[in-house]
């Protein structure tokens, strides 16, 4: 009686056994989670999510004071916020610049053109660090994403010299000259000629450090996650240790700030 006990439950135990060993579900192989995966970013892009790891974007953008082109380096820290780490280089005007032709005997004097009582063509370099915030996804594939966009960091000012061609009526000649107190007359007299020209004055470069924010709404229409395409609305704010001279006169100032658009496209990876 015994033996048959045991027998049965030996028996017992290796049923039991074996339907566990069928019923136990397979651990997924590599290739099985990458295909899973793939299709978890394929529903994603079908329900307009942007999900990435990091994104590579080039702008050029249109400011009020100027204009300018950027490069943004962006890592995604989750499917709300991504950092950003952006480099900006753009060009500075002051509103009262004009730029005009000189004119001689009633006809169009065909020099460079020139910008009268323009010193100095101002540049500015900046390096930030900041966030991106989805404030509401794509919907679709179709459809366009809408992010904030705060960041801020170190900006470099670039002062060269603006040259102008004038007639020395002493010596009845031509020559370039750069805004200084001896030569401040003919800079801003009625002997000049045209502009310097481009090649002019950027050995002559000076450095004016400071600081800039910026905040913006991003909108990305681009159709497949992959690619960038968008439209960047924001506000900047910069200023500087110095004040910059950018137009003789009572005109300088070291804070500076602007509106912008920019226009987007990289890639996301």
């Amino acid at each position: 009686m015994r033996i048959q006990v045991f027998v049965l439950s030996i028996c017992c135990l290796l049923i039991q056994g074996a339907y566990a060993q069928r019923s136990a579900p397979k651990p997924a192989t590599k290739k099985e989670l990458k295909k899973q995966h793939i299709n978890q970013l394929i529903r994603q892009a079908e329900e307009g999510t942007l999900v990435y790891r990091n994104h590579h974007i080039f702008g050029v953008e249109g400011k009020s004071l100027g204009y300018g082109i950027f490069y943004e380096y962006g890592q995604m820290k989750s499917q709300r916020k991504t950092n950003l780490f952006r480099l900006d280089l753009t060009e500075i005007k002051d509103r009262k610049e004009d730029k005009v032709q000189n004119t001689a005997n009633g006809f169009i004097f065909f020099g460079n053109p020139y910008i009268y009582g323009k010193v100095n063509n101002f540049y500015q370099a900046s390096l930030g660090f900041g966030q991106q915030v989805v404030l509401g996804q794509k919907g679709n594939k179709n459809g366009v994403s809408v992010t904030g966009i705060y960041s801020g960091g170190l900006a470099l000012g670039l002062l060269r010299p603006y040259y102008l061609q004038v007639l020395d009526p002493v010596t009845n000649q031509e020559k370039f000259i750069k805004y200084s107190t001896a030569d401040s007359a003919l800079f801003l007299g009625n002997t000049i000629l045209g502009g310097g020209g481009i090649g002019k004055g950027w050995g002559e470069m000076k450095m004016k450090p400071g600081l800039f924010a910026r905040t913006a709404l991003r909108f990305d229409y681009g159709r497949f996650n992959e690619a960038v395409s968008g439209v960047e609305i924001g506000l900047t704010a910069e200023y500087f240790t110095q004040k910059i001279p950018i137009l003789a006169g009572p005109y300088d100032r070291n804070f500076f700030f602007q509106g912008y658009v920019s226009l987007l496209f990289g890639r996301r990876k």
